[in-house]
């Protein structure tokens, strides 16, 4: 019995100094597909180890009273040791944890460079290299150095500058110094980007600014204004920067929560097109030089409505980034309490977090909680570890590495270090854990393209709808192909060129041979009469109309061989140029996609001119403007079928023949309008821009006409619901 109460009042030993032990993860980690539309479930990389409390840590509370005590966490940062600095901005006070989360020390005063005792005042982030730590001690304006061993070195004083704006403030809320001594500056209410100093408080610039200006009133304003009202306003500016990390090359991360949500939308969606980013990763020169190669930008949350609990519509709030392993980075979105891990070229790895409150911060939540966070303010790495500092609960979540996030990070080491066998080991192992992967099939394919296997190179980028590296490998194919029966391709050219000039002549032939008929002609040489207007549409519309060249029925073939050419395009382009089957059209939107047009001009153009003195019947107009398809199907198809053998870089082809086709059409178009109505060129376009405003007219009135229906339908509907429902 003794046993059992000594084994028992150790457990409540170990449970009051032990940090809270976590079970599985309490959210969902997941990627987005190559297209950034699908969420994709995926096996947890990361999972709560523990929360390390103030408690657990053994932080010294300066109030001696545990219900008042609540210390303002600001900062987290892990030190080339593995030790974790903390920064309290309201007990004004650096926290210094061994790797087990233990205090070792607590940098509360300091004798300054005159010899006197100092302290911070409100400090709001910690930077620690090799030699220094560097304390933004942000109301003082100022930051100060100390040595690995926490021994004062020097303050860093403001610096002074012309550049700076007139009474702007100097107010340092998170700084990172590279391997040259230059401290990279963030400053509160500085809206011209970083500031770059040295540790003598020399002003060297500022680099990475949003594109973005406020004017001298907006920034004065601001400065009296409620930290709800600035949050209020925060989609009107886009200048103010959050925080700052570098990494090993000496690349600085920057965030921002002020970005415009529209821009932040736009920055997500178009990375190409869009220069305020949420994210950046600037160079020396302040160049944002962070690869943006997947369709959607690094910057949080991709489709904001379809993340797990994510609000609806809103864009993620970044607030820190985590440097981690062989190139990869973490981005802390506030809004969301979760955390997305990009690899270097921007492609998103895994996201994962959620919002919640964890059992050590609030009494009687649950278990399973631990690991969520209420308002995440920091993210950080300690080796295979990830490290995220809630200042709400005011502690960090310690999470663990998985065994499958340890082989998602060796196949991205073995990819970086070319070991590619390995590499390939790995990201097939990865997807026979998480099939949806998708990087795990751009890896083995760009591998099998490096071992030569195209084939394998060529399924894996189609299975991901990667058109730009399945491109690469295609033309691979193509050209092994081309030297391999090189004799085969100018017999194929000359055999083509050969049977259209045959067919040319011959309808050359037919077409002669009808003028001179006299009498009805035939439904061949009607239609075949088509390849007669589109070289000649002056006398080819004119003979058309007052010689009766063609006819009804005719008109109709060629309308059909039209909507059959657009079917062909819809369902035959080559993968490369359209490589989504959701884009295909069926063949009934085929027939509308050609047959609506149609009808719309030739029943607006009847219309006016009718009043403008037009001598062209409706049935001539119908005629003319079927007759005038004639080039669609003509270049439509055979361009389709160049599509099968085009790569990507070539697609400007294809675009280019497509153009032709409709520039095509449109003259003849305007051309036999012109001889079917007997119009003045200049009459002719002034009749061809009214149509074309009918057809916008009789477009509205349908679409007014189809609305007014379905509220009268929805109106009788009703009312028999109500009927029925007395009744």
């Amino acid at each position: 019995m003794k046993t059992l109460k000594r084994i028992f009042l150790l457990s409540l030993v170990l449970l009051t100094v032990l940090p809270a032990a976590v079970g599985a993860a309490p959210y969902t980690t997941y990627t987005y597909d190559t297209k950034g539309e699908n969420m994709l479930i995926s096996p947890d990389v990361y999972v709560p180890d523990e929360v390390v409390d103030t408690k657990y840590a053994g932080i010294n509370d300066p109030t001696g009273d545990n219900e008042t005590y609540e210390p303002a966490f600001e900062d987290i940062f892990v030190g080339p040791d593995l030790k974790v600095y903390l920064v309290d901005s309201k007990y004004n006070r650096l926290i210094i944890m061994d790797r087990y989360y233990k205090v070792e020390q607590e940098i509360t005063t300091f004798r300054n460079d005159y010899g006197v005792w100092d302290t911070f005042s409100g400090p709001c982030g910690v930077f620690v290299n090799e030699d220094s730590i560097y304390v933004c001690d942000t109301e003082k304006s100022r930051i100060v150095m100390f040595d690995t061993d926490g021994n004062f070195k020097k303050i860093v004083e403001q610096p002074e500058s012309n550049l700076f704006d007139e009474g702007s403030l100097y107010k340092p809320v998170a700084c990172a110094v590279d391997d040259y001594g230059r401290i990279f500056v963030i400053s509160r209410s500085t809206y011209q980007g970083v500031i770059v100093i040295n540790d003598d408080a020399d002003f060297f610039g500022f680099i990475g600014a949003q594109s973005k200006t406020l004017s001298a009133w907006e920034i004065f304003r601001r400065r009296f204004k409620t930290e709800e009202q600035l949050a209020a306003e925060a989609d009107n500016v886009s200048l103010e920067l959050k925080n700052i990390s570098i990494d090993s090359q000496n690349f600085i991360y920057v965030t921002t929560t002020a970005i415009a949500a529209a821009d932040q939308e736009a920055a997500v969606l178009t990375p190409k097109e869009n220069v305020n980013q949420p994210v950046k990763k600037l160079n020396a020169a302040g160049e944002d030089v962070m690869r943006r190669n997947a369709i959607y930008a690094p910057s949080g949350e991709v489709r904001f409505n379809k993340a797990p609990t994510a609000p609806a519509e809103q864009a993620s709030q970044l607030v820190d980034v985590g440097i981690g392993p062989v190139g990869t980075w973490t981005v802390l979105d506030q809004r969301r309490s979760r955390m997305y891990t990009y690899d270097e070229n921007g492609n998103l790895l895994f996201a994962f977090g959620d919002k919640g409150m964890s059992s050590s911060a609030a009494a009687g939540t649950s278990e399973k909680q631990n690991g969520n966070l209420s308002r995440a303010v920091g993210v950080v790495y300690q080796g295979s570890k990830l490290l995220a500092l809630d200042a709400e609960s005011r502690n960090f979540v310690v999470y663990r590495r998985t065994e499958y996030g340890n082989l998602l990070i060796g196949a991205l080491e073995n990819d970086a270090e070319r070991r590619y066998d390995m590499a390939t080991d790995d990201w097939t192992e990865i997807l026979k854990r998480n099939v949806n992967y998708d990087i795990a099939y751009l890896q083995l394919g760009k591998a099998a393209h490096r071992n030569g296997d195209y084939e394998a190179a060529m399924k894996n980028f189609k299975a991901i709808y990667n058109t730009a590296e399945y491109s690469t490998s295609w033309t691979e194919v193509r050209s092994n192909w081309a030297s391999k029966y090189f004799w085969i391709i100018p017999i194929i050219v000359v055999a083509v060129f050969v049977l259209l000039s045959k067919f040319f002549g011959y309808a050359a032939k037919v077409n002669k041979r009808a003028a001179l008929k006299i009498g009805r002609k035939s439904l061949k040489e009607e239609v075949l009469y088509a390849f007669h207007i589109i070289f000649h549409p002056f006398d080819g519309f004119w003979d058309l109309k007052h010689e009766k060249r063609g006819s009804m029925k005719s008109a109709f073939i060629i309308l059909l061989v039209t909507i059959v050419a657009f079917f062909y395009r819809s369902v035959g382009t080559g993968y490369i140029h359209s490589p989504d089957d959701s884009e295909y059209l069926t063949i009934l939107g085929n027939i509308a996609a050609v047959l609506v047009p149609l009808l719309l001009w030739v029943i607006a153009n009847w219309c006016f001119t009718t009043l403008f003195e037009g001598e062209g019947s409706l049935t001539d107009i119908f005629k003319a403007a079927c007759y005038s398809l004639t080039p669609l199907p003509i270049i439509m198809i055979p361009t389709v079928i160049a599509s099968q053998f085009l790569n990507v870089n070539e697609a400007g082809i294809l675009s280019l023949l497509y153009g032709l086709a409709f520039v095509w059409m449109g003259l003849l178009l305007v051309f036999g309008m012109m001889i079917t109505h007997d119009y003045s060129f200049i009459k002719n376009i002034l009749c061809c821009l009214v149509t074309i405003v009918g057809m916008m007219f009789i477009m509205f009135i349908a679409l007014l006409f189809s609305t007014l229906m379905a509220k009268i339908v929805s109106f009788i509907s009703n009312i028999a619901i109500e009927i029925n429902y007395r009744v």
